[in-house]
């Protein structure tokens, strides 16, 4: 197999900050070329079985989504400790479509890269281990058993990490696994908080959520008001949520492009259905504390995003803080409530297409230049012209335009802020968001488009790569333009269960 265009510059990516032997360290350019043009995959057949697997699971729940009414939800699973609702049927085809599009892209990277190729038996693994996880955990009728699944997917996650392009991947994968354990003792101490609360009002809990909504307390007291919070606050560091958001930016610039995608596109939802489900089980109490807390935060992570953005010099970096940035408008919409939910999850579920879109592309872009620094790269469209344009039309959804998603999701959130007369958190939102617009574009737009010192040629790229990106590009289109009224009724059933109208 001879060396691809661009190979060249694909070696700072196949090394991948692994320790390699002395005498690889001292080859010369073109031999490292031939060494990756000829290192064969150990496991070949690794790849094209996790995009079948990948591919039978969409397939799967598309068609249960097809045949099953929604009038005829919930359904219940395994002893009532599963269950397919609105909720975990919606985000079962996200992440699943997600799923696929990640599957395609570390397939097709295995011919171009030494270390994909070497590490592919047990990045398959893991991944297809994490996604068990992570349907299961969408999936689950108790809340201690949805904090379990969401550990699960952490575990599967980190190895993975470590694989990454740091200077230490190992280090990052630890801090990411010691921040994760962190959140969820947060969250667990907030379980234990209303097991005290039922105790004292004597009542006998059941974690199972459905039993749970009917046996809680109507009037909370402290316990179960502290319990709420710190399972709130647990969560939202999951989230990527101020203050607790340290680890995001770091372990999304330092895992591999795929890993940084099942992190930001997928595991992410799980996370958001458990803040769902303590809102479905919690509804008809006053929780206003809940808002006020969600609020806050959400606030605080658009300033912290708005602010990390200006001083981002790697691109993956900077769609990290834009991630958290995503996480604080979340926040604030739920805050809300109301006729702000249905935005919420309309962003929710444009978000990950755009975060699966942004990162995948930033794999390319790292392969070929070799580099995550923003100042590295210039005239990308002209040397990668598909790449380029994916990542123009990923930033633009992620900021808002239309006619993504994203930008009518933005607009409802903001329609529902200003019905409920909260003009500080409406000034708050616009102004953070427009500087994070500013500071992003000021960063993407001349490495995308503007002169570059260094001439390169025009680099083909597989049209095996492009298909899934296209996949996410049109659903984004679909979600601001015209979304179908099965998926439609999906969004406002989910939305009701959580507050909305």
């Amino acid at each position: 197999m001879s060396p691809t265009p661009g190979t060249l510059d694909a070696i700072p990516l196949t090394l991948g900050g692994t320790a390699h032997n002395a005498k690889t360290a001292h080859m010369t350019q073109a031999e490292l070329i031939l060494v990756d043009a000829r290192t064969p995959a150990r496991h070949p057949w690794a790849g094209p079985a996790l995009v079948a697997v990948a591919l039978a699971s969409l397939l799967l729940w598309t068609t249960v989504f097809v045949v099953t009414p929604l009038a005829e939800l919930p359904r219940y699973f395994a002893q009532r400790y599963l269950v397919l609702d609105a909720t975990s049927m919606l985000f079962l085809l996200v992440n699943n479509s997600v799923f696929l599009g990640i599957s395609v892209y570390m397939s097709s990277r295995v011919s171009t890269s030494t270390s994909l190729a070497r590490d592919m038996l047990s990045r398959v693994s893991l991944t297809l281990a994490f996604m068990v996880a992570m349907n299961l955990g969408v999936m689950a009728n108790n809340l201690l058993l949805l904090w379990a699944f969401i550990e699960l997917t952490a575990l599967c996650l980190a190895p993975l990490v470590a694989q990454g392009n740091a200077s230490a991947p190992r280090r990052v994968a630890w801090h990411y696994l010691l921040y994760s354990s962190m959140s969820l003792a947060l969250t667990f101490l907030g379980i234990m908080c209303l097991t005290r609360s039922a105790y004292l009002q004597g009542v006998k809990i059941n974690f199972a959520l459905g039993e749970m909504a009917t046996a809680v307390s109507i009037v909370g007291d402290t316990w179960q008001h502290l319990g709420l919070s710190l399972m709130l606050f647990g969560l939202g560091s999951k989230l990527g949520l101020a203050p607790l958001y340290g680890w995001m930016p770091e372990t999304y610039e330092a895992a591999p492009s795929s890993t940084s995608a099942l992190l930001a596109a997928v595991q992410f939802n799980i996370s958001v259905v458990a803040v769902f489900r303590i809102l479905q089980v919690f509804r008809a109490q006053d929780t206003s504390f809940v808002a006020h807390q969600l609020l806050i935060m959400g606030c605080l992570s658009l300033v912290v995003a708005a602010i990390q953005v200006m001083a981002a010099r790697s691109y993956k970096r900077l769609i990290a803080y834009a991630c958290v940035s995503s996480s604080g408008v979340i926040a604030i919409g739920l805050s809300v409530g109301k006729a702000a939910t249905y935005g919420v999850l309309l962003y929710v579920i444009s978000n990950a297409f755009v975060k699966a879109l942004l990162f995948l592309t930033a794999g390319r872009l790292r392969a070929v230049y070799g580099t995550n620094e923003v100042k590295s790269l210039s005239g990308v469209i002209r040397v990668l012209p598909f790449s380029g344009l994916l990542f123009a039309v990923g930033t633009f959804a992620l900021l808002g335009f239309p006619p993504f998603g994203s930008f009518m999701a933005e607009m409802l959130i903001l329609s529902g802020i200003v019905q409920s007369g909260n003009l500080i958190a409406f000034t708050m939102m616009c102004t953070m968001l427009t500087i994070i617009f500013v500071a992003t574009g000021r960063s993407i737009f001349p490495m995308l488009w503007g002169p570059s010192d260094r001439q390169r040629p025009l680099i083909n790229e597989s049209w095996l790569t492009a298909v899934p990106k296209l996949g996410f590009v049109v659903v984004l289109v679909l979600l601001g333009v015209y979304t179908p009224a099965p998926i439609s009724q999906l969004l406002l059933q989910v939305a009701q269960s959580i507050g909305g109208q």
